[in-house]
Formats: C-alpha cells, sequence, structure tokens
C-alpha cells in the first residue's frame, strides 16, 4: 500500500517512458500508486510494456507542451512529476526549441496550470553548478551557474517549481545503470560498453571530476520524497554516491577492476560542453535518512551483462 498520506496516492508523470521513467514507475505501481503517464514515445521504445497488465497504470500518447492535454490529465492528480526532457548539453544545441519548449517552458506551464495543493518533484542536473571550486564540495547552497543550455533551462525549470512551492527537487548525479528504455550515451554507462566491445578508451579531460548515481537510487529517492514530502518540501537536494566524486580516469580504473583488459589513455584535445569538474556533497538528503543501495560497482557489472545480450537492448537520446 501507499505509505504516505492516501491523498498523496495519484501521479502524473511527463516522459515516464524515457530512461529514467522506465524504472521508476514500476516501482511506483508496486507500492500502490496510480500512475499516469504522458509521453510522446518519439523513440519508439515499448519500456512500459510490464506495466500494461496492472489496473492502477494509464498511458497517454501526446506532447507535454499541450496545455490543454496537461490541464486535463493533471485534474486529479495528486503528484507531479515532470520528467520530459532533451538531457545532455550536445542534444539540446542541436534541438535548442525543443530543449527550451520542453526542459523549461513545458515545466513554467505545469507550475501556472496546477493547483498549490498539487505536489511537484523535478530532477535537476548537478551540471547546474559549472565548474566547481577546487576541493570545495558542491552544496545545495553553492551558486547554480549553468554553462551550456541544457544547464540553463533545467536550472530555470527548478527556479519555477521551488519559486511555486509545495515542492522538491533532486539535483542528480551523473545516472548510471540498466533501464528498460537503455541509453548508452551516459557517461559510466558509455565507457563501460567501450570497455567490453572495444576494450579501450581515450579520454579528454581526464582529471575533470563528477559525482555518480545509479538508475535505480534516482527512483528509489523520488519516492522517500514521497514518502517524507512534508518535512523534505521547499528545498533542493543533491543525489549521488557520496564514495563517487571521481575523474573520468578513477572511472576508467573503476571499470578496469572488473575488466582489466580495458586501456584508456588520454588525448589533449576535446571538452565537456557543460564544463562539469566539480565535487559535491549529498549531506543534505542523507540526513532525511535517505541511503543509495547501488554502487558503482554493481552498475558495472548489471551494465556488462545487459550488454552481452547485444546492440538490440542499446538505445540513445537521439
Amino acid at each position: 500500500m501507499v505509505k504516505n498520506s492516501p491523498s498523496a496516492g495519484r501521479v502524473f508523470i511527463t516522459g515516464g517512458a524515457g530512461y529514467i521513467g522506465s524504472v521508476m514507475v514500476p516501482i511506483l505501481l508496486s507500492e500502490g500508486y496510480h500512475v499516469t503517464v504522458l509521453d510522446n514515445f518519439r523513440y519508439g521504445q515499448n519500456s512500459l510494456l510490464g506495466c500494461c497488465h496492472d489496473p492502477r497504470f494509464e498511458v497517454v500518447r501526446g506532447d507535454c507542451r499541450r496545455e490543454d492535454l496537461v490541464r486535463e490529465l493533471i485534474r486529479d492528480k495528486d503528484v507531479l512529476i515532470p520528467l520530459a526532457a532533451m538531457v545532455g548539453a550536445p542534444i539540446c544545441d542541436r534541438n535548442p526549441f525543443d530543449a527550451t519548449s520542453i526542459n523549461q517552458q513545458a515545466v513554467e506551464m505545469l507550475v501556472r496550470v496546477s493547483s498549490k495543493a498539487q505536489r511537484i518533484l523535478i530532477p535537476n542536473t548537478n551540471s547546474g553548478y559549472g565548474i566547481g571550486q577546487k576541493g570545495q564540495p558542491c552544496t545545495e547552497e553553492s551558486p547554480l551557474k549553468p554553462i551550456s543550455l541544457y544547464g540553463r533551462t533545467k536550472v530555470a525549470a527548478e527556479t519555477a517549481v521551488l519559486g511555486r512551492g509545495n515542492a522538491i527537487s533532486f539535483r542528480l548525479a551523473t545516472v548510471f545503470g540498466v533501464s528498460p528504455r537503455m541509453r548508452r550515451d551516459l557517461l559510466v554507462n558509455d565507457f563501460v560498453y567501450r570497455a567490453l566491445t572495444d576494450h579501450a578508451v581515450v579520454l579528454f579531460e581526464g582529471h575533470f571530476k563528477r559525482n555518480y548515481i545509479h538508475i535505480r537510487d534516482v527512483a528509489r529517492v523520488f519516492l522517500h520524497g514521497l514518502n517524507r514530502f512534508e518535512e523534505m518540501k521547499d528545498r533542493a537536494y543533491n543525489v549521488g554516491l557520496e564514495d563517487a566524486n571521481l575523474s573520468k580516469l578513477e572511472l576508467c580504473e573503476a571499470i578496469r577492476r572488473v575488466l582489466p583488459d580495458f586501456v584508456f589513455t588520454e588525448a589533449p584535445i576535446g571538452e565537456d560542453p557543460d564544463k562539469r569538474d566539480y565535487i559535491v556533497s549529498n549531506g543534505r538528503i542523507l540526513s532525511t535518512g535517505f541511503r543509495p543501495e547501488y554502487s558503482l560497482e554493481f552498475g558495472i557489472r548489471e551494465l556488462i551483462r545487459c550488454y552481452r545480450m547485444g546492440d538490440g537492448v542499446i538505445q540513445t537520446n537521439g
């Protein structure tokens, strides 16, 4: 059964058939929530097939930017989770209109048309911190200085949601792990694939650090926020593994401990459009009682099992 108040049992999720949603939706259903997903299925994915047997699951094919559709679908919902997004700097730079209209304007519209009584939980990216100070962990009080269009749209969406109130924002570390709507382009997922298939990778900015979190812990932290909403609301929370503030070189070393024939070297050219080079403190979310369950090594081994099934399981974000 639902572990928080009975009035918070109906959830509306945009982009629920995406990488994160395809893991989150089954978990919410298993906890007793009624879940309505709005997704355009632009990648032709069938990642929610396993949910169709559940009468508490509803799916609508449509665009999260359509105000009339969104108004109708949220009318009886208690919780709103806007997952729909163009994720990552490269795809946002290639599609600036979609990036702005989906990542930012659709969320601002959701804020405008929703009731203040409806709870909103939103994912943000901790790449919004931009370039961190060497040796200084980014906390939720650190200034947000996004560099890319992707980072700017996500920070603007968070600002709108938290400004409305009755909301939580989760500033996610770089996500890794297996999903029914798989993405190979995320850093850990990509490096493990290359280690398994090419046995080698060429790095740029190898000493740049960032934080990491498993996709199942992302789904778990949203459930955690729902269960403890009143004590957590109206704040942002960094969500990552405390023992995984790693450089790309350190990440490759972790992969090589599992795949010993993996070779990696550095190149003098290439750069991250988000300039991500920071360490992150996850103390605030840990203080609420949340503890990640899935380690980086677990994710590496899981990804290896996934990729051994072949390219049929591999998709990317455009």
